[in-house]
């Protein structure tokens, strides 16, 4: 009996679901299709990829910090290897419908960083903190993106790229032939350079503009040897704003396989710091104009790509005059974060890379995409380019080509070799005797060679 009446509940039971089932129109099994639809439509809403390059370099030169004050006393040293992690990024996005999206990119700079706290024996088993290894973590990109039609107009904002200048608007490893990114515009501006700000952006037709919203730059933290390049970081948990600037880009994309792009930047970068001047300074702005010219040309198996930057940074000298006040006063205080060194008024850089993809003319190896490019680069940057200290730092003023090899047996992947000689401008000696104490020495050459590996993709 009793097995007879726990049947006819079971029964029951299962009668009353089936029941509602049907109350519903819904089964079983299309509850389960609704919910891996719904999973497919989150996870191709999803965005996840990113980039990084390892690289290996032998450098045939000094890496004494004191090379270019004495070359004569380094001409003969020996030579030196290193293992780096440039940039390794990991980027996520979302779509959250309605034209609503979300960017982000997280940024390890050779290696990122660690520390850990360990017990000394050797110090009666103290705690203490220990640097692990150096490198930097940076959010590079964090932002909301609300599009308007067909992205004819966009507004961004959070964490943006400014993109002044050809290697802060393109500076993935497959949009440059070398191993590391370009050197000129690496030095003389921040880069990749991203700040806090807003963003109007668009394409219409065969033109794509941005102009752009940001905290001013920080003149405390621009050097002789790197011009502005630090200036975009902050040593605080925010970022100082005292101070506002503006850029814009534009490109055009009207001729087959070219791009065309102009972008300039203005803002003051005096000021924009917690600590006070004084009164002496109450005219001194800073003001920093950028306006750079670069293209790329992708087209009969050859990329050839090419930039000019300009910049000038007005009351130069008073900035000088205050960041060396300021270092005397400051030179043996715990964790100062600045530089304090002189500036220049101007700087510049300009360089021109081609590269053939010789697998174009082999025909099982164009039928498989794979791509070998044979290039060359040469560029040229100075960050002392005029400026009351210009004599002071004449080996700011650098010379670079470059040859090597890319090959991408995928499309995501790309390994690259080079051999580079950077070499400076012979000083003016006039006819002088090499033993007359008023001959000056000139700067010993530094050629390298570097391999490296590269990827650069989606992978969701």
């Amino acid at each position: 009996m009793k097995t007879i009446m726990l049947t006819a509940v079971l029964a029951f039971v299962a009668y009353s679901a089936k029941a509602q089932e049907n109350v519903d129109g819904i089964t079983g099994a299309t509850r389960q299709a609704v919910k891996t639809e719904k999973q497919n439509n989150t996870l191709s809403r999803l965005q996840i990829g990113g980039y990084g390059e390892a690289v290996m370099t032998r450098n045939f030169y000094s890496q004494s910090f004191n090379r270019y004050k004495q070359p004569e006393n380094y001409a003969d040293d020996k030579s030196h290897g290193r293992f780096d992690l440039p940039h390794v990024c990991l980027n996520l996005g979302y779509d959250f419908g309605k034209g609503w999206t979300l960017g982000t990119e997280i940024e390890f700079e050779h290696g990122g960083n660690g520390t850990a706290v360990e017990i000394e024996a050797e110090e009666a088993g103290e705690y203490e903190a220990e640097v692990e290894k150096g490198g930097e973590v940076n959010i590079e990109q964090f932002w909301i993106n609300k599009a308007f039609g067909n992205g004819e107009f966009n507004i961004k904002a959070g964490e943006i790229i400014v993109p002044v200048g050809y290697s802060n608007a393109y500076h993935e490893p497959n949009q440059f032939f070398t191993a590391y990114r370009p050197e000129g515009e690496a030095t003389i501006m921040p880069n990749t350079w991203h700040q806090v700000g807003v963003s109007l952006w668009g394409r219409l037709k065969d033109w794509r503009y941005e102009v752009e919203f940001l905290s001013g730059l920080n003149s405390e933290s621009f050097t002789a040897e790197n011009f502005v390049h630090y200036g975009a970081t902050s040593p605080y948990e925010f970022k100082v704003a005292n101070n506002y600037a503006g850029a814009v880009r534009i490109d055009n994309y009207s001729i087959k396989g070219m791009r065309i792009g102009l972008s300039s930047y203005y803002g003051y970068s005096f000021r924009n710091t917690l600590r006070t001047p004084g009164s002496q300074y109450d005219n001194v702005t800073g003001a920093l104009s950028i306006v750079a010219l670069d293209f790329s040309l992708n087209r009969w198996n050859w990329i050839v790509r090419g930039n000019i930057d300009y910049a000038h940074l007005s009351d130069a000298d008073a900035i000088s005059a205050y960041n060396q006040a300021n270092w005397t006063h400051h030179k043996y205080q715990d964790g100062n974060p600045h530089h304090y060194t002189n500036i220049g008024r101007n700087a510049l850089a300009y360089a021109v890379e081609a590269g053939y993809n010789i697998f174009s003319q082999i025909s099982n190896r164009k039928v498989k995409n794979e791509k070998f490019y044979v290039f060359g680069r040469f560029e040229h940057y100075n960050t002392m380019a005029s400026g009351t200290y210009e004599s002071m730092y004449k080996y700011a003023k650098k010379y670079r080509w470059a040859v090597g090899l890319n090959y991408s047996p995928v499309k995501q992947i790309t390994i690259k070799g080079e051999y580079s000689y950077r070499f400076f401008e012979k000083p003016n000696n006039n006819g002088l005797n090499p033993d007359s104490p008023l001959y000056k020495q000139p700067y010993n050459n530094e050629p390298s060679i570097s391999l490296g590996v590269t990827y650069c993709g989606w992978f969701l």
